[in-house]
């Protein structure tokens, strides 16, 4: 009886964590749902900023703008590097958090030799979103920025463009020689990965790279060999544009990274769910094959007690006969 109760226990307590991660699960699908719609609705604004860099790129404008100029080091300089990391507030989401800090520690150690083979030396600040990820890398030594506190959840607009003037800023004052987004995307419904671009300075041929496929020339408005004329000048539509894409590259790199871990734990809670199920059927099974062999032991030992008392029984008989038979 003792191991039933023990198999009942262990199904009961299978139960609940079932109807848990059933519900996270399903939290999960709707945040991801609405996440992914918000994912949509930001690619056309990032894209039409992108392609506008890339486009005055390919017509040859000299963007003389610090922000697209990538600053020159000797050797013994250092380059101070800076690194928008955004991973998950909570866990039981899978290896989504584990991928993108792993990818993170790899990337400073690339940067890191890279750099000491040219005679540079390097200083890397690390500005962390999401509380998992900031544990685990100050635990690991790395230098994280205690005052930059954003939770990854329900993106705002408001919220990127703070970030967003924040990054200038440090770039602005010199602070910062590199910046550099590390985030998982979203590469089809089931598919992501970890994903490192740098935002400053900016790149412009590289930028083509971060349009999608399906909408790269949709909102091309300016011919490679059009004379266009800027008003009022080129170096204040280039400011606009360095503010414009860098709230929508922020936007878009938050919204992304949030449907990212939406998809991940929601993968993860269906799994686990399934896994419950799975745990369940055998622990079933454990309890019938256990009940079956306390019913044979039972039918068992009241067969041996009848056998007993059959066989006792058939003694005093034989006793009685053989004392009738004396007298």
């Amino acid at each position: 009886m003792a191991q039933i109760s023990e198999i009942k226990k262990r199904i009961n307590s299978v139960k609940d964590i079932k109807q848990m991660t059933r519900a996270m699960q399903l939290i999960s699908a709707v945040k991801m749902r609405r996440a992914r719609q918000l994912l949509e609705r930001t690619l056309p604004f990032f894209t039409l900023c992108a392609e506008t860099i890339v486009e005055l790129d390919e017509m040859g404008i000299d963007f003389e703008s610090r922000f697209f100029t990538l600053r020159q080091k000797k050797k013994g300089e250092t380059w101070k590097i800076g690194y928008f990391i955004l991973t998950g507030d909570q866990g039981l989401a899978g290896a989504y958090n584990l991928n993108v800090l792993n990818t993170t520690e790899k990337h400073i150690q690339f940067k890191t030799v890279d750099n000491i083979q040219k005679g540079l030396n390097t200083t890397v600040k690390l500005y962390v979103a999401g509380k998992i990820g900031k544990e685990r890398l100050e635990r690991n030594g790395f230098a994280v920025v205690e005052d930059f506190e954003y939770p990854i959840n329900a993106p705002t607009y408001f919220r990127a463009r703070d970030i967003s003037d924040y990054i200038l800023d440090l770039y602005a004052r010199g602070e910062l020689d590199l910046v550099y987004f590390i985030y998982t995307k979203m590469e089809s419904a089931i598919t992501m990965k970890p994903f490192v671009t740098r935002v400053l300075p900016v790149n412009p041929k590289a930028m083509a790279e971060l349009i999608p496929p399906e909408m790269q020339g949709l909102n091309r408005g300016i011919q490679a060999t059009a004379e266009v004329e800027f008003s009022p000048s080129v170096e204040a539509v280039v400011e606009y544009l360095i503010n414009t894409y860098m709230n929508a590259m922020v936007y878009g790199v938050l919204t992304e990274a949030y449907a990212s871990e939406q998809t991940a734990r929601m993968t993860a809670m269906d799994n686990a769910t399934k896994s419950s199920e799975d745990m369940l059927y055998k622990l079933t099974l454990m309890n019938n094959q256990a009940r079956q062999a306390q019913i044979t032991n039972d039918i068992s030992e009241i067969v041996g007690g009848a056998e007993v008392l059959g066989q006792e029984s058939a003694q005093e008989k034989q006793r009685a006969y053989e004392q009738m038979e004396g007298e």
